[in-house]
């Protein structure tokens, strides 16, 4: 995007305001299955207010562009899952809330999904258990970084993670 401050003109294309609004404006169908989908409600609630960031829940996946499965997904419900993800718009992205929807969970059962990718392609995993309103705000401020990096070309594919170098004692 270019911009000439002094003369108050922006030029920019189609594909970057495309892109802009689609990072901005992500509308996500909630599918909660367990204790990680208090934590979702939590998280669009007033404290946290996902509203001012252009997230708003829809009920519908037909309106929706983002996919955050929150909680244990059983074998019984992976279909209906797959299904509700086949009817959404592309572009679409997929958020796996807590342990149990990213690897099973403390399930290792015959009835539980040991992970929703296994049906689903899933863009950004969200640890814990469950994991907190922050880190779903987290989660989502990092798959607005993958929307903008596609856009970019860069195809990010990992998250990087910052890893501190090791401490060095404080020298008197």
């Amino acid at each position: 995007m270019a911009v000439n401050v002094n003369s108050g003109i922006i030029l920019t294309t189609v594909e970057e305001v495309l892109s802009w609004g689609r990072r901005n404006s992500l509308w996500p169908v909630s599918i909660g299955l367990a204790c990680c989908a208090i934590e979702m409600m939590h998280t669009a609630a007033s404290r946290f207010d996902t509203d001012r960031l252009g997230i708003i829940f829809r009920g519908s996946p037909r309106q929706s562009d983002v996919l955050i499965v929150a909680g244990t997904v059983v074998n019984k419900v992976a279909p209906m899952l797959k299904l509700i993800y086949e009817q959404m718009p592309d572009p679409k992205w997929v958020i796996s809330m807590g342990g149990c929807s990213s690897g099973g969970g403390p399930f290792p059962t015959y009835s539980t999904l040991q992970g929703v990718d296994r049906i689903i392609p899933v863009d950004v995993y969200i640890p814990g258990c469950p994991p907190t309103p922050q880190a779903l705000l987290w989660g989502i401020m990092e798959l607005q970084k993958k929307i903008k990096a596609k856009k970019e070309g860069k195809e990010l594919k990992e998250i990087p993670i910052k890893i501190p170098a090791e401490s060095k004692p404080i020298s008197k």
